[in-house]
């Protein structure tokens, strides 16, 4: 199971506010999610084409995109393929996150908690919850009922968003589960996170329009060259150089890197710089303990063999 790349929301520079004039791309992104590297390629890459960053809610999505707020998204997946192209991107652990009180707390941070751990414990979902589409397979207990103390029965309320699920965590009254990101944005002193062994990852990606507007299409192609790391040689967006430009050392430069995406993509036969591509890849060795890599590229990248003399 692969992870997101960065270290939380520090990672994830200002939206622009600059009003000014000229070319602009939206690129809209959910709580939790990290933009900040890709951010910064496109700026070295773009500098003529202003970047916004626009902040959504992971429900409100695909509405944005539908309605022109943004042009792409860093989503949370599934989509519609009706109305939303999306190319996977990496997958989040999911965590439980408890008091500082809790049993578990005393675990260290390297272990991971299995659902037979949560046996006992109320589990406290939030209503933007993206772990458990339709409540199944919830570990633990769900919340009950109660008695108000004047002859009435509560019934208990779910939490608005994983920030209020967290909150209400650190009072002791249970658990909650979330993607390792959001326990991130919303770590307090008073609780505490371990990976969920076996529970449901949640895997995010990069998603835009099907009816994309053709003056938007060479933006939305550089987007997805960014975030699947392709060098600014091998990009066919906007940004990428003319094919016969620059010097012939730069134009055979251009050439092998287009033959190492396409070697890594499985088919040395193809050498268009995209093939197959893949992205969101495992990475090598054991189980992951939860803790993210150093923001990588999502996708893995081959290395041509070895040249034979001429």
């Amino acid at each position: 199971m692969s992870e997101q790349p960065g270290s939380g929301p520090d990672d994830v520079p200002g939206t622009t506010t600059d009003d000014g004039g000229g070319a602009r791309f939206r690129l809209g992104y959910v709580p939790g999610a990290t933009p900040g590297k890709w951010a910064r390629t496109w700026r070295d890459r773009l500098p003529d084409v202003r970047l916004e960053l626009v902040l959504l809610e992971a429900a409100d999505t695909a509405a944005a995109l539908v309605e022109r707020r943004v042009d792409a998204a860093i989503a949370r997946l599934p989509v519609d393929p009706d109305v939303l192209h999306a190319i996977p991107l990496y997958t989040e652990l999911p965590v439980v996150v408890v008091s500082r009180d809790h049993l578990l707390a005393a675990t260290t941070e390297e272990e991971v908690v299995t659902a037979d751990d949560l046996a006992d414990d109320v589990v406290w979902l939030a209503a933007d919850d993206v772990l458990y589409p339709g409540g199944d397979g919830v570990p633990g207990r769900a919340p009950e009922a109660y008695d108000d103390g004047a002859g009435g029965v509560v019934e208990p309320e779910r939490p608005a968003t994983a920030a209020d699920a967290v909150a209400l965590v650190a009072t002791g009254a249970g658990v909650t589960v979330v993607p390792m990101s959001l326990a991130r944005l919303h770590h307090r002193k008073d609780v505490t996170a371990r990976v969920l062994d076996g529970g449901p990852g949640a895997p995010v990606g990069l998603a835009w329009p099907v009816d994309v507007p053709e003056d938007v299409a060479p933006l939305v192609e550089e987007i997805v060259g960014i975030v699947r790391g392709r060098t600014a040689n091998s990009s066919r967006g906007r940004g990428a150089p003319d094919e016969g430009a620059g010097t012939r050392e730069e134009r055979r430069a251009r050439r092998r890197e287009a033959q190492r995406e396409a070697k890594a993509a499985g088919d040395p036969a193809r050498r268009t710089p995209d093939a197959g591509r893949r992205t969101g890849r495992p990475g090598a060795g054991g189980r992951s303990r939860g803790r993210p890599g150093g923001g990588g590229r999502p996708g893995g990248g081959g290395r041509p063999g070895p040249r034979g003399r001429r």
